[in-house]
């Protein structure tokens, strides 16, 4: 659901949020995908990390704590899974959690 709320939240009214499921390696892969501002390269490595706020001139009530991605991370590796990240600036992000059966 973080992932769900993040992308509805930074994609502007006229974009587009997708959410899929599939079957791949013994296991699924849950994909969210967005046409928002995307996370600009200097971020993608910290995103995952807890209270990291990609853009500082958000306000907390516009981006909550930071805390959210950190817990998508410790969810999906506490089931032996994982999560990943592909964003293009302008273009938008896509997550991708994976999981075992």
């Amino acid at each position: 659901m973080n992932l769900i709320d993040n992308a509805i939240r930074y994609t502007p009214e006229a974009g587009r949020v997708s959410v899929s499921l599939e079957a791949r390696n013994g296991g699924v892969a849950i994909r969210v995908a967005d046409t928002g501002a995307g996370i600009a390269p200097e971020a993608v490595p910290h995103v995952f990390e807890r209270f990291y706020r990609g853009d500082k001139a958000r306000s907390r009530q516009d981006g909550g704590f930071g805390l959210g991605l950190a817990i998508v991370k410790w969810v999906a590796e506490s089931h032996n899974g994982g999560v990943e990240l592909a964003s293009t600036p302008g273009a938008g992000s896509t997550f991708t959690v994976t999981l075992p059966r």
